[in-house]
């Protein structure tokens, strides 16, 4: 039990933190150096992103929070903790599977828990729990959220047209794409609202902490961090639509629209903070000697510092073991096996919206190919992926079946079916694509992981680890077909004719290619 008092005189500090505290130190910097491409990753995205631009202040902010507390901090005595150790080779395991399945968060979040759990490992669990808030808000460090954005702006167009139809303006939707009388709207990711969350997350995460003491009202402001910027940039989005419906598109937009958003945002936050204020909790610091009862003798300076080698052991296998799997990373594919010819289907004509092309960066192979049966075609693209890394990669938010803001085709509609892909029920993804001069296009997606079948991104990403770290490589594939939505259910239709006699060459052909490594 730590009890905190008051008192004028310097606080006490307990002789083991002349040996721990620079160990601590060299253990911590030792690791950021083990895992410096991960750190240096993590910082280029806070420089080049203005959703994660709030990472480059939050080590600075942990670092106070830890000199905020100094005084107690410094009479406790250091205690190295061997579970915390083994505790962090898990979190080196954790930063292993991540770069192999070139998961860029899973990597970031394992580099900041060993740096957390080198803490306890070094200095004990006595040391972290007194800094478990600076420790655990170091991982807002993490640029970590863009997978809410499609369900963020779903909402957003929700409560977007719920608004403009309460003002009684007509509203026709589709998909993300709104149309009203005085023009064409559409929610992309600048519109989600995701960077307006994670902003008021950390921020207020870090408010309720200094303003409140009571568990309660910290949960509480917690929950209202989150709530409030959802619906904040509800009202924004309204706001920009109405802006420039009533000025006759002449204001709120092009880039302008995201300036009003963050002047409105910065005045709900503040607000937010006002009204939190009125409820504050004072805490008082500790200022002196804090007692802490002596259960047991001093370790020596050797323990500390034969604790400090074995983490820095611990935390070092794993680049070890990466390096060994990257050097057994095969020639990359120059091109794909042949098809051959499929059964009832020939070469088709590539026009019309059939020289679309998906969004897929830095494949080592690509084909597209349309196929032609009785008046029917059938467009093919596939993306082959091998070695991979964090930044060439199958699964990635940059490999898109329609980039934001494409000039002529945008996704209206999405969903998942089941077909039969060699004799094996499988689940696809599908998606309905407007093109100019009302073209449209239904599309199917799936992916094949080293003769896996699956349309998960999450479950692609576990089957690439598991066939990396077992030996086999990283052979990935995306698959995807498309047909020209004439009438209802045609386009379905031709998709799951071609399929029955196509997927076991499509299978076979990836199959062949990867066995040619």
């Amino acid at each position: 039990m730590i009890a905190r008092q008051t008192s004028s005189a310097a606080a006490a500090i307990d002789p083991g933190w002349r040996v721990a505290g620079p160990a601590l130190l060299v253990v911590l910097l030792t690791i950021l150096a083990l895992f410096r491409e991960t750190a240096s990753e993590m910082a280029s995205i806070w420089w080049r992103s203005d959703t994660y631009a709030h990472g480059m202040i939050v080590p600075p902010i942990t670092v106070w929070l830890v000199w905020r507390v100094r005084a107690g901090l410094v009479a406790l005595t250091p205690r190295s903790s061997y579970l915390a150790v083994f505790l962090l080779g898990g979190a080196g395991f954790g930063w292993l599977v991540g770069q192999v399945a070139a998961v860029n968060a899973l990597s970031q979040f394992a580099l900041v828990a060993m740096l957390v759990l080198a803490v306890p490992a070094l200095v004990g669990w006595q040391v972290a729990r007194w800094l478990a808030f600076p420790l655990l808000f170091l991982f807002f460090a993490v640029p970590f959220g863009d997978f809410t954005q499609p369900k963020l702006m779903e909402w957003t167009a929700d409560a977007t047209v719920a608004g403009l139809r309460l003002s009684g303006i007509p509203v026709y939707r589709e998909g993300q794409h709104l149309v009203i009388p005085s023009g064409n709207w559409a929610v992309v990711e600048a519109c989600s609202g995701v960077r307006y969350l994670i902003a008021s997350i950390t921020v207020g995460t870090l408010y309720a902490y200094l303003t409140y003491r009571s568990t309660w009202r910290r949960l509480l402001f917690f929950l209202v961090s989150i709530i409030v910027p959802v619906l904040a940039n509800w009202g924004r989005a309204y706001m920009i639509v109405m802006l420039g419906h009533l000025s006759g598109n002449k204001l709120a937009v092009g880039v302008d629209h995201l300036v009003y958003g963050w002047v409105f945002f910065g005045v709900v936050i503040l607000a937010m903070f006002w009204i939190g204020a009125r409820w504050r909790e004072d805490d008082t610091l500790p200022q002196g000697p804090v007692r802490v009862p002596v259960t047991a003798s001093r370790p020596s300076p050797a323990a500390l510092l034969a604790a400090g080698s074995v983490t820095v052991l611990v935390a070092g296998l794993w680049p070890l073991v990466l390096w060994q799997l990257d050097h057994a990373a095969v020639h990359e594919v120059k091109s794909l096996a042949s098809l051959g010819p499929i059964a009832g289907w020939q070469d088709g004509d590539a026009t019309g919206p059939y020289d679309w092309q998906p969004r897929f960066a830095g494949a080592d192979a690509l084909r597209q190919a349309v196929f032609a049966r009785d008046g029917r075609r059938v467009g093919l693209f596939v993306a082959y992926y091998r070695n991979q890394d964090q930044q060439r990669k199958l699964v990635s938010s940059t490999n898109v079946l329609v980039a934001s803001g494409d000039p002529v085709w945008a996704k209206v509609a999405g969903g998942v079916r089941e077909i039969s892909l060699n004799r094996q029920p499988v689940r696809i993804r599908t998606a309905e694509l407007r093109g100019l001069e009302s073209a449209r296009l239904l599309v199917w997606q799936w992916y094949w992981i080293n003769g896996r079948w699956t349309s998960s991104e999450a479950i692609a990403k576990v089957y690439t680890a598991l066939s990396r770290l077992s030996g086999h490589g990283d052979d990935s594939a995306v698959v995807i077909l498309f047909a020209q939505q004439d009438g209802p259910g045609e386009a379905d239709a031709t998709l799951a004719d071609f399929v029955a006699v196509a997927a076991e060459a499509i299978g076979s052909a990836l199959q062949q290619t990867a066995d040619g490594r």
